[in-house]
């Protein structure tokens, strides 16, 4: 159960955000519900949220990788459970979700693209500063621009699963 009530979304004044919400992502999920209580937050939130996923030039299943593998390692469920249906969308395969706890066992499974990408996500995550030679291995494969948004996306995802975990916001919560 969250620490606060979510926001009531019949508001008058939130409902075109509500609106712009339900257009951008389909539905008001417990994330937007919470940030509703403050609404200047929540639109620069969905700015910010869009821009990573829909703008970038990240494919999408090192996108959805980097989100799961953030998930793992900040203990936060309820971003697994909002992107593991995306990832699969997105070309993961169950197999590599599966493996994504231990996926230094399970190289095999994994690009070359991929495995560094798990590496930095691991390093800006677990340790926040970089060794080099987990930045050169970005370095080698991807141009400046994906390197930006790489690391903006793994920053992004951080941010959610603190101020999710921090609120208590999980996915068997009530609806509202």
């Amino acid at each position: 159960m969250a620490r606060l009530p979510y926001a009531d979304l019949n508001q008058t004044e939130l409902q075109p955000l509500v609106q712009q919400i339900e257009a951008e992502r389909g539905s008001v999920i417990h994330l937007y519900q919470m940030l509703l209580h403050s609404p200047t937050v929540a639109q620069g939130w969905l700015n910010h949220l869009t821009g990573i996923r829909l703008h970038s030039q990240v494919p999408g299943d090192l996108r959805e990788l980097i989100i799961m593998r953030v998930a793992i390692l900040n203990r936060a469920p309820y971003e697994a459970d909002q992107h593991a249906p995306i990832a699969l969308k997105e070309g993961v395969t169950q197999e590599q979700l599966d493996a994504l706890d231990n996926w230094r066992d399970h190289k095999d499974l994994f690009t070359d693209q991929q495995k560094a990408v798990l590496a930095y996500t691991d390093e800006m995550t677990l340790n926040v500063q970089v060794p080099q030679t987990v930045y050169e291995d970005i370095e080698h494969l991807f141009n400046e621009q994906l390197i930006v948004e790489i690391t903006a996306t793994i920053a992004t995802y951080n941010m959610v699963s603190r101020f999710l975990e921090a609120l208590q916001i999980h996915s068997d919560d009530a609806k509202n």
